[in-house]
């Protein structure tokens, strides 16, 4: 016989047993559904439910590449994810043709000047210069892959003027003197990867002038890789400052102070997603991280909804103080908003007291999260651009809004998103997922379950190896950058010699009838109550 026709035997054979297998495998998965108590549809239709349950696993990755419009998808459309990215890989993000956002739909509008300020007429620092690599797109074929190298490049590092430094507690032994006006929101270790939170310090670091929040999770060495300032986070669960029975430790407060890159502390009261303690599914909790945490390893985690202790806002100030007194360094606070008569209080309560926070971070109800739930993301805690009013009115109003700084914090992952926080009232603006974004993240809100596809939002030691550092260090870095230069060029083109100098008289709100609203209207109907206005946070 030939050796063709035994090849051809061979081959038959090998369909044949192949083809056998699958019946085999489909009958028995046929009566497997039909006599499971589960699910319903398998049970009458075994094979049509199959496919849809498989259609229904792809559903999010069809809808993000193919049928969602550009403009549609939560948290990010694509659109705002390719924003982002363009400012991380090529240090710019430049458009063609002209805007996609739809100017029928109310929004807030930059009020630009006649009279622009000319490039040499920005005030910046012109001195401070960045070094790093970004990509240049070299060809970008329809049905290959894009052709793009990576290039040494140095910019300006687009910091503040000199004179134009922002002190966060002024009158602290050690104040915080910041040169860039966007920082690097909480997020901690554990709720992202060692190779994440590393990657992060390192491109802050090598922007300079911005600041990284560890998070509530504690100080790893991990946040102090790059060298870049630290804002270290203190939770309800007190990690990394907690002693052995969890109780807190002046003696580990002291410890962390003395580390030179952690410039200030923040007291987490709550956050804009989840307005309760800190979630850590078992999955993330590695042995590294439970050292830090003084916690138990491979065990979900949860902090108490506040500090025990700290019932009231003359307790927590006193905690603020001896905090204060113990390091030398800023104390602020990080909350969520929820009604004006809350932050009227505070504002009160600073300005009878004599004694408060060096900072406020106000976090939106928009902004992100490692894990929550649902009721807690969608409905508790007012979004920014209803928060921050308040904030800023009720400070203004007790007279105490010289001696404490807004950081602002709530999707404002573009220039002008910051400029606008900037006029309603924030002196910083932090910044979170589009910096997840910056080292990988694509967006599978999968960051509570461990599986993280791209090693961002995962502990798992094979799914970090996706992430290599010394490539998406520059990425982090470009980004900030990118966002400072786009801060002084909306500035300059609303006649600003710099940024800090954004207030409400730069902003306007126009609603679906085309009628312009003020800045000054917007804060009348929010923090009065007047019902003249459109809703301003679509």
């Amino acid at each position: 016989m030939e050796v063709a026709n035994i090849l051809v035997i061979i081959s038959f054979i090998t369909v044949v047993i192949l083809m056998l297998i699958i019946i085999i495998f489909g009958i028995y998965m046929f009566f497997i559904d039909r006599h499971q108590k589960q699910h319903p549809v398998l049970r009458n239709y075994p094979v049509l439910g199959r496919m849809r349950y498989f259609l229904e696993k792809l559903g999010p990755e069809l809808r993000q590449y193919l049928f969602d419009h550009d403009n549609e998808a939560k948290p990010f459309s694509r659109r705002e994810y390719q924003h982002i990215v363009r400012k991380a890989k090529y240090k710019r993000d430049v458009i063609g043709f002209g805007s996609q956002r739809d100017f029928q739909e109310a929004g807030f509008y930059v009020s630009n000047s006649v009279f622009p300020k000319l490039t040499e007429e920005v005030k910046m620092d012109r001195k401070t210069k960045v070094r790093n690599k970004r990509y240049l797109l070299l060809k970008d074929p329809l049905f290959t892959q894009r052709e793009e190298r990576m290039e040494e490049h140095e910019s300006l590092a687009y910091l503040l003027d000199e004179k134009d430094t922002i002190i966060i507690g002024k009158y602290t032994k050690y104040p915080f003197k910041v040169r860039g006006q966007i920082g690097m929101s909480a997020m901690s270790y554990g709720s992202l990867g060692e190779r994440a939170i590393t990657a992060l310090s390192e491109g802050l670091g090598m922007a300079k002038g911005t600041w990284m929040n560890t998070g509530e999770g504690g100080l790893s060495d991990y946040h102090l890789m790059g060298n870049t300032d630290i804002i270290m986070q203190i939770g309800p669960g007190l990690f990394g400052v907690r002693d052995s029975e969890g109780n807190f430790s002046w003696d580990a407060l002291l410890e962390k102070s003395k580390i030179p890159q952690v410039r200030a502390f923040e007291l987490k009261l709550g956050q804009g997603a989840k307005t309760r303690g800190g979630h850590l599914d078992a999955e993330k909790v590695s042995e590294k991280i439970a050292s830090i945490r003084m916690i138990e390893p491979f065990k979900s985690v949860d902090s108490p909804n506040r500090f025990k202790d700290l019932a009231d806002f003359p307790s927590l100030f006193d905690f603020i103080e001896k905090i204060r007194n113990h390091t030398g360094k800023p104390v602020g606070i990080k909350m969520v908003i929820g009604n004006q008569r809350e932050a009227d209080e505070l504002a009160r309560q600073i300005k009878e007291l004599n004694k408060g926070p060096d900072f406020i971070t106000v976090d939106g109800g928009e902004g992100g999260t490692g894990a929550s739930y649902q009721e807690l993301a969608d409905s508790v805690g007012l979004p920014i651009h209803s928060a921050l009013p308040l904030v800023d009115h009720a400070l203004k109003k007790h007279a105490v809004r010289d001696r404490v700084k807004i950081i602002a914090s709530g999707k404002l992952f573009s220039p002008d998103r910051v400029a606008i926080a900037l006029a309603m009232g924030a002196d910083l603006v932090n910044i979170a997922r589009a910096f997840m974004i910056t080292v990988g993240c694509i967006q599978t809100l999968k960051c509570h379950s461990n599986v993280c596809p791209v090693g961002v939002a995962t502990t798992d030691p094979n799914l970090q190896k996706a992430l290599v550092i010394d490539e998406k260090k520059h990425r982090a870095a470009n980004y900030v950058i990118a966002m400072r230069k786009g801060l002084f060029r909306i500035a300059a083109a609303a006649g600003l010699e710099s940024p800090i100098y954004f207030n409400r008289n730069h902003i306007v709100y126009k609603d679906e009838t085309g009628h312009i609203w003020s800045l000054d209207e917007i804060y009348e109907s929010i923090v009065h109550g007047k019902k003249t206005l459109p809703n301003t946070n679509g």
